[in-house]
């Protein structure tokens, strides 16, 4: 294969952080875009050089109009799974955005296509491949921080719900849990070795809804707060969701993710303990540790922020297709994921513990 023929599905946001490195990667080549809004997907291929008349607003044409090997899906959540199972029977490749899908059930479904197609499923898993997740991982498995029993993973915002599709349940499927969360659980599974999760207990709150009139400049996280067109009463995902999950390797991990919290200042950290050290990172990575009779933090002297994590992504999604490389991100990873977020939203529903098979 001397390059890869890729197509984009959703050109929204999202797809830019994508299209910039395939851009960059001497082995891809942009074939076809589609997206459902024809003025959007005119837009994108003027922007990224793919010709008019390989855009498409069915994917079902722009499959079958064009030879491609591999397929990005972009697209809000609740067409993640319709267009991957399309794009793999239609015998390409294909890299989906998280979260993976709007339940495990459709999740499940994209993996038995890639399966029975003999295809790659990579699923965007992003926080993988930051600089800091490939130190922490290290430290673990070199045996530096002992048996790791229990995390924590923060993933806040004081008033940043984006608005748009990403309020509304029925495309987002959730909230900051499925928007947010969804990173930092996934991360802490890598890291300590993707243990199955057994049990989920999980509460969510809709207090603060969507609060346009609070909105700030860009904050610390990242998050401009400009995007939201919707009043109060369209905003119909949580505000809050905090859960416990338990894995069966005995680790527990406690997360929290928020649109719309009351906080000081929003902030994303994840500590890892275990039974010779513990770490905390985002941004700044530190161990904690003894030393001689002594307690002691180990800074590092090197920059340990998160890299361009995108370009690895995109350029390991490239690799796997084109020389068979084992996949960082396999579907497996994000059936086992939604089985998690199901849990959750199930539990805070019911106000009990869910088991996870």
């Amino acid at each position: 294969m001397e390059k890869v023929r890729l197509g984009i599905i959703g050109t929204g946001g999202i797809s830019n952080e994508h299209l910039k490195w395939y851009k960059q990667n001497p082995n891809v080549e942009l074939v076809a875009f589609c997206d459902i809004d024809e003025e959007r997907v005119h837009y994108m291929a003027d922007r990224w050089g793919v010709p008019r008349e390989r855009t498409y607003t069915d994917k079902d044409k722009m499959l079958a109009e064009n030879k491609l090997d591999a397929v990005d899906v972009c697209t809000w959540n609740s067409a993640h799974a319709e267009c991957a199972i399309a794009a793999l029977n239609a015998g390409c490749h294909v890299l989906c955005e998280k979260p993976m899908a709007m339940n495990a059930r459709e999740a499940q479904a994209m993996k038995d296509a890639a399966d029975k197609n003999g295809k790659l499923l990579q699923i965007g898993f992003v926080r993988r491949y930051g600089w800091d997740a490939d130190i922490v991982k290290e430290y673990i498995e070199n045996g530096s921080l002992g048996e790791i029993y229990y995390a924590k993973a923060t993933y806040l915002r004081r008033n940043g719900n984006p608005g748009g599709w990403f309020g509304d349940i029925t495309r987002s499927g959730g909230g900051p849990l499925i928007d947010l969360g969804v990173h930092v659980i996934d991360l802490v599974r890598y890291l300590i070795g993707n243990p199955k999760p057994v049990s989920a207990y999980g509460a969510t709150f809709q207090k603060l809804f969507d609060r346009p009139e609070l909105r700030a400049p860009k904050d610390n996280m990242g998050y401009a707060g400009v995007a939201a067109p919707e009043v109060k009463s369209d905003v119909t995902v949580e505000d809050l969701a905090a859960a416990m999950i338990r894995f069966d390797n005995g680790a527990v991990l406690s997360i929290e993710a928020s649109f719309s919290l009351n906080i000081k200042s929003p902030r994303g950290d994840l500590e890892l303990y275990g039974t010779k050290g513990g770490c905390g990172f985002s941004p700044n990575f530190e161990i904690y540790t003894n030393y001689g009779n002594h307690m002691v933090n180990i800074g590092f002297a090197e920059n340990l922020a998160h890299g361009d994590m995108f370009q690895d992504e995109m350029n390991h999604f490239i690799d796997c297709v084109r020389n068979g490389t084992p996949c960082r991100a396999p579907a497996e990873d994000g059936v086992q994921l939604m089985k998690i977020l199901d849990a959750v939203y199930e539990s805070a529903r019911t106000g009990k513990s869910v088991d996870i098979r």
